[in-house]
C-alpha cells in the first residue's frame, strides 16, 4: 500500500513538472523509453538500485548514457529518483504518469478478469462494449482468475461488471435456497 502511495506522490510529481515546462507528452515517450532500455539491459538495472553503489556513481552512469538523449526535466527527475533511494520505482511511477495524464484525458483504467487468455480483438470488443456502457473512454488490462468457471468480471475504478458463471451458479443457489 505504501508503494501505491509513493508512486503516485511522484507520478504526480512528475506530472506536474512536466506541465510546467509543457514536455508531458514527451517524457512521457521518453520515460517508456529509458524503462524499456533498464530493463532489457539488466546489468544496468541492477547497477541502479544495488544499495552499495554511492547515488554519485548511479547518476555519472545515467548521464553518460541519457544525457543529451532525454530531456532534462526527465534527467533531473532519475537523478532524484536514485538520490531519494526509490530509482527501483521507476517502472510503477511512469506507469502511475500515464494513467494521470490519460484520466485527464478521459481514459479510464480496469481489469478484465477471465478463465483464459483473452486475444486482443476479443480485448478491444469488451473495451469498446464497456465504453458504451459506462459512457467513458476504457481501456482493459487482462488478468486469468480459474475460480471463474466462464465468462468475465471487469472492475473498472470501483465499478464492478460480472458476468462469470460463478456468478450466476451463485445467483441460482440462493434462490433455490429462498424457495
Amino acid at each position: 500500500m505504501a508503494e501505491l502511495t509513493v508512486d503516485l506522490v511522484y507520478g504526480t510529481a512528475l506530472l506536474e513538472a512536466a506541465r510546467d515546462t509543457g514536455t508531458e507528452k514527451e517524457i512521457l515517450e521518453e520515460g517508456f523509453q529509458v524503462l524499456d532500455i533498464i530493463e532489457r539491459e539488466q546489468e544496468l538495472g541492477a547497477f541502479i538500485n544495488y544499495p552499495a553503489i554511492s547515488a554519485e556513481e548511479k547518476k555519472v552512469v545515467l548521464k553518460n548514457i541519457f544525457e543529451g538523449e532525454i530531456c532534462r526535466e526527465l534527467m533531473n527527475f532519475l537523478c532524484i529518483l536514485v538520490d531519494k533511494r526509490r530509482a527501483a520505482s521507476f517502472g510503477r511511477i511512469m506507469k502511475v504518469y500515464k494513467n494521470l495524464i490519460e484520466k485527464e484525458e478521459g481514459v479510464s483504467y480496469g481489469t478484465v478478469y477471465s478463465v483464459v487468455k483473452l486475444s486482443e480483438d476479443r480485448l478491444a470488443q469488451l473495451e469498446e462494449q464497456t465504453s458504451k456502457l459506462l459512457r467513458e473512454n476504457v481501456k482493459l488490462e487482462n488478468e486469468i482468475d480459474p475460480t471463474l468457471i466462464a465468462g468475465v468480471k471487469i472492475l473498472i475504478e470501483g465499478k464492478i461488471i460480472d458476468a462469470s458463471f460463478k456468478k450466476r451458479f451463485e445467483e441460482m443457489a440462493s434462490q433455490l435456497k429462498s424457495n
